[in-house]
This record gives C-alpha cells, structure tokens and sequence, in this order.
C-alpha cells in the first residue's frame, strides 16, 4: 500500500508524516505544477490531499484522477466547509474528509478505515446520505417503470427472443430453440429495437439482464398470449 501526500503546507505534511508512519510508502508532492505527473509515476492507492493545493475546481479534479486511476482513494483534509460542500466532494469520490487540525492517532484511524473500503465521513452528513439513497431508489424505480412500459408493446415471441438475448444466447441458437429461422429472428430483432428504442443487441441484453428480473410481471395483450409454462420463467 503506497501513499501520497499532496500539500505546499509544510507544516501540515510533517503531520502527516508523523501520523502514519510506519503504515504504508509514502511520497510528497508540493508543487501543484507536478501533481499529474507524481500521481501517474507513483501511481498510489491512497491520496492525502490538501484542500488548497490545486486551486481549481477541487470536485472536478477528483472525477478526473478517479476515472483515470479507479482504485486510488482519496482523503481531504480541509478548513471548515459546510456540510453541503463536503458530500459534493464525497459525490466526487472522496472517500473522506478531515479537518486540518485532527491528531495524528484520529489521522491514522482514517487512513485504516479507507483503506479497508470503508468512508471517513462525520454523522451530520447521514441526512445527506439517506436523502441521496432516497432519489437513486425513485429514480431506478421511475428507470424501471418506463422499461417495463416499453416491454409490454412486446409480443410474446419478441419477448422470448429478447429474454434469450438476455441470456447471452445467439441468433443461430435462438432460432434453433425457437424452431424458426434466422432470418426470422433478425426481423423480430429488428421491431424490438423499434419498440423498445434501441440500436443493438448489446443495449437490449443490458436492459433484459439488469432489469426485467426486478419488475412486475408483465401483463402482455392476450392476443399474442398462449400458454407457456417457460414465458414468465
């Protein structure tokens, strides 16, 4: 496990020091100008990061060095910030946030927390927390409904076919349990897509595997309906 500490307080990075010695590697980076450039050579699993030390839209540069490294994690330690600020930066992919002044065995707490996958994070942000919980359930929930809508414009054959293709089973291997060709299941392909507006086959195994086993049971026009004992399996 390899750390490293970004900061142009001296101060502050003897504290550091201090706090985790004996823990991890450790590295320093204290000109802005050469962050990039450290984080890529060191290429370090976990980030001491000093609120001031890029002075640029801090949220920002999180996404970036996440999306480029994903298994980094990062700590920031900052002045006092409102709570609002703080879970904007835990939204960005911090995975904690400490005030300057915390002493070096709380320091050290932190850093074992994140490095077992854990978030350093204060209780008066759990509002915050639920709250988020709350919209990313309605909203996967307002995702599904409108899936599930679009999937009862399905006739029964195109809704076994997409459910095959769900499963990761080919044209050739989907006609030939189906017992028609495969001429016949690019046609029905192809009103699939249109009804479900999508392009390919890809999209459609990703929207049957992740979400059609979370949805209601569909309620297909009667129509297009005979018995199967497979259909809802």
């Amino acid at each position: 496990m390899s750390i490293l500490l970004a900061s142009s307080n001296s101060p502050l990075v003897t504290h550091w020091e201090k706090s985790i010695f004996g823990l991890s590697l450790t590295s320093i980076v204290n000109n802005p100008k050469h962050f990039r450039d450290r984080l890529i050579r060191t290429n370090p699993d976990l980030l001491l990061l000093d609120y001031t030390f890029l002075k640029q839209d801090l949220q920002k540069e999180i996404l970036n060095v996440t999306s480029s490294n994903p298994k980094l994690k990062i700590i920031i330690f900052a002045p006092e910030i409102d709570d609002s600020e703080e879970w904007a930066l835990f939204k960005s992919g911090a995975r904690g946030c400490c005030h300057y002044d915390m002493d070096s065995e709380q320091i050290a707490y932190a850093v074992k927390a994140v490095q077992k996958g854990e978030l350093w994070i204060r209780r008066s942000l759990t509002s915050y927390m639920l709250q988020e919980l709350v919209e990313v359930t309605l909203e996967k929930d307002r995702i599904e409904t409108a899936i599930h809508d679009l999937l009862t414009n399905l006739t029964k054959r195109e809704y076994e076919i997409a459910t095959l293709v769900g499963r990761g089973e080919s044209n050739k291997r989907i006609a030939n349990r189906l017992d028609i060709t495969e001429r016949t299941v690019k046609a029905h392909l192809t009103e699939i897509f249109r009804k479900l507006q999508i392009t390919d086959r890809i999209k459609l195994a990703l929207m049957m595997k992740d979400t059609v086993s979370s949805l209601k049971p569909l309620h297909v026009n009667y129509h297009t309906l005979h018995h199967d004992p497979t259909f809802f399996a």
